[in-house]
Protein backbone atom coordinates (compact mmCIF):
# COMPACT_ATOMS: atom_id res chain seq x y z
CA UNK A 1 0.00 0.00 0.00
CA UNK A 2 1.07 3.58 -0.72
CA UNK A 3 -0.97 6.40 0.84
CA UNK A 4 -1.00 9.93 -0.54
CA UNK A 5 -1.38 13.19 1.38
CA UNK A 6 -1.00 16.70 -0.01
CA UNK A 7 -2.38 20.22 -0.20
CA UNK A 8 -2.81 19.89 -3.97
CA UNK A 9 -6.58 19.69 -4.27
CA UNK A 10 -7.22 18.44 -7.81
CA UNK A 11 -6.02 17.34 -10.40
CA UNK A 12 -2.35 17.23 -9.36
CA UNK A 13 -2.63 14.07 -7.18
CA UNK A 14 -3.66 12.14 -10.30
CA UNK A 15 -0.25 12.78 -11.84
CA UNK A 16 1.47 11.38 -8.73
CA UNK A 17 -0.76 8.31 -8.90
CA UNK A 18 0.15 7.84 -12.55
CA UNK A 19 3.85 7.81 -11.66
CA UNK A 20 3.29 5.39 -8.78
CA UNK A 21 1.33 3.01 -10.98
CA UNK A 22 4.02 3.10 -13.67
CA UNK A 23 6.65 1.93 -11.19
CA UNK A 24 4.85 -0.21 -8.63
CA UNK A 25 1.92 -2.55 -8.12
CA UNK A 26 0.92 -0.83 -4.89
CA UNK A 27 -2.63 -0.30 -3.75
CA UNK A 28 -3.07 3.50 -3.63
CA UNK A 29 -5.07 5.08 -0.81
CA UNK A 30 -5.75 8.81 -0.44
CA UNK A 31 -5.53 10.24 3.06
CA UNK A 32 -6.32 13.84 2.09
CA UNK A 33 -5.44 16.36 -0.59
CA UNK A 34 -7.17 19.34 1.02
CA UNK A 35 -4.74 20.05 3.84
CA UNK A 36 -4.38 23.83 4.30
CA UNK A 37 -2.08 25.17 1.60
CA UNK A 38 1.60 25.37 2.66
CA UNK A 39 0.61 24.60 6.26
CA UNK A 40 3.26 22.14 7.38
CA UNK A 41 2.27 22.09 11.06
CA UNK A 42 -1.42 21.36 10.52
CA UNK A 43 -0.57 18.60 8.06
CA UNK A 44 1.92 17.12 10.53
CA UNK A 45 -0.74 17.11 13.26
CA UNK A 46 -3.32 15.27 11.17
CA UNK A 47 -0.81 12.75 9.85
CA UNK A 48 0.12 11.97 13.43
CA UNK A 49 -3.55 11.34 14.18
CA UNK A 50 -4.35 9.27 11.06
CA UNK A 51 -1.33 7.27 9.85
CA UNK A 52 -0.95 5.04 12.96
CA UNK A 53 -4.32 3.46 12.14
CA UNK A 54 -2.96 2.06 8.87
CA UNK A 55 -1.22 -1.28 8.52
CA UNK A 56 2.45 -0.99 7.48
CA UNK A 57 2.65 1.07 4.30
CA UNK A 58 4.61 3.68 2.39
CA UNK A 59 3.17 7.15 3.02
CA UNK A 60 3.78 9.83 0.39
CA UNK A 61 3.38 13.32 1.88
CA UNK A 62 3.71 16.49 -0.19
CA UNK A 63 3.03 19.78 1.57
CA UNK A 64 6.06 21.60 0.31
CA UNK A 65 6.29 25.40 0.45
CA UNK A 66 10.04 25.06 -0.28
CA UNK A 67 9.56 23.24 -3.59
CA UNK A 68 12.27 24.09 -6.12
CA UNK A 69 14.76 25.26 -3.46
CA UNK A 70 17.69 23.35 -1.99
CA UNK A 71 15.56 21.70 0.74
CA UNK A 72 16.21 17.97 0.86
CA UNK A 73 13.93 15.04 0.15
CA UNK A 74 13.56 12.50 2.96
CA UNK A 75 12.51 8.95 3.59
CA UNK A 76 11.79 8.03 7.22
CA UNK A 77 11.38 4.49 8.51
CA UNK A 78 9.43 4.06 11.72
CA UNK A 79 7.22 1.41 13.29
CA UNK A 80 7.11 -0.75 10.17
CA UNK A 81 6.13 2.19 7.96
CA UNK A 82 8.04 4.39 5.50
CA UNK A 83 7.32 8.09 5.11
CA UNK A 84 8.45 10.01 2.01
CA UNK A 85 8.33 13.78 1.66
CA UNK A 86 10.14 17.11 1.91
CA UNK A 87 12.64 17.96 4.62
CA UNK A 88 10.50 20.58 6.35
CA UNK A 89 9.49 18.72 9.50
CA UNK A 90 6.15 17.41 8.23
CA UNK A 91 7.18 13.75 8.63
CA UNK A 92 8.66 13.92 12.12
CA UNK A 93 5.63 14.03 14.48
CA UNK A 94 4.07 10.96 12.89
CA UNK A 95 7.46 9.20 12.82
CA UNK A 96 7.72 9.69 16.58
CA UNK A 97 4.17 8.50 17.11
CA UNK A 98 4.81 5.35 15.09
CA UNK A 99 8.04 4.72 16.99
CA UNK A 100 6.32 5.15 20.35
CA UNK A 101 3.70 2.59 19.35
CA UNK A 102 6.46 0.05 18.75
CA UNK A 103 8.91 0.70 21.59
CA UNK A 104 9.66 2.98 24.52
CA UNK A 105 12.35 4.94 22.67
CA UNK A 106 10.47 7.94 21.28
CA UNK A 107 13.27 8.63 18.76
CA UNK A 108 13.39 5.06 17.48
CA UNK A 109 13.10 5.97 13.80
CA UNK A 110 15.59 6.27 10.95
CA UNK A 111 15.88 9.25 8.62
CA UNK A 112 17.36 8.97 5.13
CA UNK A 113 18.13 11.56 2.51
CA UNK A 114 16.87 10.89 -1.02
CA UNK A 115 19.18 12.40 -3.64
CA UNK A 116 17.85 13.48 -7.01
CA UNK A 117 19.08 15.19 -10.13
CA UNK A 118 17.36 18.19 -11.66
CA UNK A 119 13.66 17.34 -11.67
CA UNK A 120 11.60 17.78 -14.82
CA UNK A 121 9.71 20.56 -13.04
CA UNK A 122 10.94 22.90 -10.31
CA UNK A 123 7.35 23.33 -9.10
CA UNK A 124 6.08 19.73 -8.95
CA UNK A 125 8.46 17.58 -6.96
CA UNK A 126 5.48 15.53 -5.78
CA UNK A 127 5.31 14.04 -9.27
CA UNK A 128 8.98 14.17 -10.25
CA UNK A 129 10.85 13.43 -7.00
CA UNK A 130 8.68 12.08 -4.18
CA UNK A 131 6.35 9.77 -6.13
CA UNK A 132 9.23 7.95 -7.86
CA UNK A 133 11.03 7.60 -4.51
CA UNK A 134 7.90 6.22 -2.84
CA UNK A 135 7.46 3.69 -5.65
CA UNK A 136 11.10 2.53 -5.40
CA UNK A 137 10.82 2.13 -1.62
CA UNK A 138 7.58 0.19 -1.97
CA UNK A 139 9.13 -2.18 -4.51
CA UNK A 140 12.37 -2.63 -2.53
CA UNK A 141 10.49 -3.20 0.74
CA UNK A 142 10.17 -1.01 3.81
CA UNK A 143 12.85 -2.97 5.68
CA UNK A 144 15.25 -3.18 2.74
CA UNK A 145 15.26 0.13 0.85
CA UNK A 146 18.48 1.69 2.19
CA UNK A 147 20.79 -0.12 -0.29
CA UNK A 148 19.15 1.90 -3.08
CA UNK A 149 21.77 4.09 -4.74
CA UNK A 150 19.96 7.37 -4.15
CA UNK A 151 19.11 6.83 -0.47
CA UNK A 152 21.56 7.28 2.41
CA UNK A 153 21.29 8.09 6.13
CA UNK A 154 20.62 11.77 6.80
CA UNK A 155 23.17 13.51 9.00
CA UNK A 156 20.74 16.34 9.78
CA UNK A 157 17.12 17.17 9.05
CA UNK A 158 14.43 19.71 9.88
CA UNK A 159 12.53 18.79 13.01
CA UNK A 160 9.02 19.79 14.05
CA UNK A 161 7.72 19.42 17.59
CA UNK A 162 4.40 20.66 18.88
CA UNK A 163 4.58 23.06 21.84
CA UNK A 164 4.11 21.65 25.32
CA UNK A 165 1.48 23.16 27.65
CA UNK A 166 2.10 24.25 31.22
CA UNK A 167 -0.34 22.31 33.39
CA UNK A 168 -0.96 22.91 37.08
CA UNK A 169 -3.69 21.59 39.38
CA UNK A 170 -6.25 24.27 38.54
CA UNK A 171 -4.75 26.04 35.53
CA UNK A 172 -3.27 25.18 32.14
CA UNK A 173 -1.62 27.47 29.62
CA UNK A 174 -1.33 26.02 26.16
CA UNK A 175 -1.81 26.72 22.50
CA UNK A 176 -4.45 26.07 19.89
CA UNK A 177 -2.88 23.55 17.51
CA UNK A 178 -5.44 23.20 14.72
CA UNK A 179 -9.09 23.78 13.82
CA UNK A 180 -10.85 20.92 12.06
CA UNK A 181 -13.45 21.26 9.30
CA UNK A 182 -16.27 21.30 11.85
CA UNK A 183 -14.73 24.30 13.58
CA UNK A 184 -13.60 22.28 16.62
CA UNK A 185 -10.62 24.07 18.13
CA UNK A 186 -8.02 21.54 19.27
CA UNK A 187 -5.56 22.56 21.97
CA UNK A 188 -2.34 20.94 23.13
CA UNK A 189 -3.68 20.54 26.69
CA UNK A 190 -4.15 16.85 27.57
CA UNK A 191 -7.72 15.76 28.11
CA UNK A 192 -7.18 14.52 31.65
CA UNK A 193 -6.99 18.16 32.74
CA UNK A 194 -10.80 18.07 32.55
CA UNK A 195 -11.20 15.11 34.91
CA UNK A 196 -13.89 15.91 37.47
CA UNK A 197 -14.48 19.42 36.05
CA UNK A 198 -18.03 20.60 35.32
CA UNK A 199 -17.29 24.12 34.08
CA UNK A 200 -14.15 25.79 32.77
CA UNK A 201 -12.89 29.29 32.08
CA UNK A 202 -11.27 29.61 28.64
CA UNK A 203 -9.40 32.88 28.17
CA UNK A 204 -11.90 34.40 30.62
CA UNK A 205 -14.99 32.86 28.97
CA UNK A 206 -16.99 30.23 30.81
CA UNK A 207 -18.27 27.02 29.21
CA UNK A 208 -19.50 23.63 30.46
CA UNK A 209 -17.33 20.54 30.24
CA UNK A 210 -19.25 17.74 28.50
CA UNK A 211 -18.44 14.26 27.16
CA UNK A 212 -19.70 15.06 23.63
CA UNK A 213 -21.33 17.75 21.52
CA UNK A 214 -24.99 16.78 21.88
CA UNK A 215 -24.87 17.16 25.65
CA UNK A 216 -25.63 20.86 25.10
CA UNK A 217 -28.32 22.46 22.96
CA UNK A 218 -27.55 23.27 19.29
CA UNK A 219 -25.59 26.51 19.07
CA UNK A 220 -24.25 26.30 22.64
CA UNK A 221 -20.56 26.19 23.51
CA UNK A 222 -18.81 23.38 25.34
CA UNK A 223 -15.39 22.03 26.24
CA UNK A 224 -14.71 18.35 25.64
CA UNK A 225 -11.97 15.82 24.96
CA UNK A 226 -11.67 15.05 21.27
CA UNK A 227 -10.69 11.79 19.62
CA UNK A 228 -7.07 13.00 19.66
CA UNK A 229 -7.10 13.00 23.48
CA UNK A 230 -6.68 16.77 23.89
CA UNK A 231 -8.96 19.50 25.24
CA UNK A 232 -11.20 20.78 22.47
CA UNK A 233 -13.36 23.92 22.28
CA UNK A 234 -16.57 23.28 20.39
CA UNK A 235 -20.14 24.28 19.63
CA UNK A 236 -22.94 21.79 19.12
CA UNK A 237 -23.81 22.11 15.41
CA UNK A 238 -21.60 25.18 15.15
CA UNK A 239 -18.00 26.38 15.06
CA UNK A 240 -15.98 26.44 18.24
CA UNK A 241 -13.22 28.60 16.78
CA UNK A 242 -15.68 31.39 16.00
CA UNK A 243 -17.61 31.10 19.25
CA UNK A 244 -14.46 31.26 21.40
CA UNK A 245 -12.70 33.77 19.12
CA UNK A 246 -9.59 31.64 18.57
CA UNK A 247 -7.47 30.36 15.70
CA UNK A 248 -4.37 28.23 15.26
CA UNK A 249 -1.38 29.30 17.39
CA UNK A 250 -3.51 31.37 19.81
CA UNK A 251 -2.57 31.07 23.48
CA UNK A 252 -5.21 29.22 25.49
CA UNK A 253 -5.61 29.75 29.25
CA UNK A 254 -7.80 27.24 31.01
CA UNK A 255 -8.87 27.66 34.64
CA UNK A 256 -11.03 25.37 36.76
Amino acid sequence: MITLSSDFGTPYPAAMKGVLLQHSDARLVDIAHDFPRQDVRTTAFWLREVVPYFPPAVHLVVVDPGVGTDRAALAVRSGGHALVGPDNGVLLPVARELAESEQSDADGFEVFRVSYEDADSATFHGRDVFAPAAARIHEAGIDDFEPLDDIEPAEAFEDLRFPKPTVEDDKAVGELLVVDDFGNAITNVPGDFLDGVGELSINGQSAPVEPSYAHVEPGERLVTVGSHGNVELAVNEGRGDEAFGVSASHEIRLEK
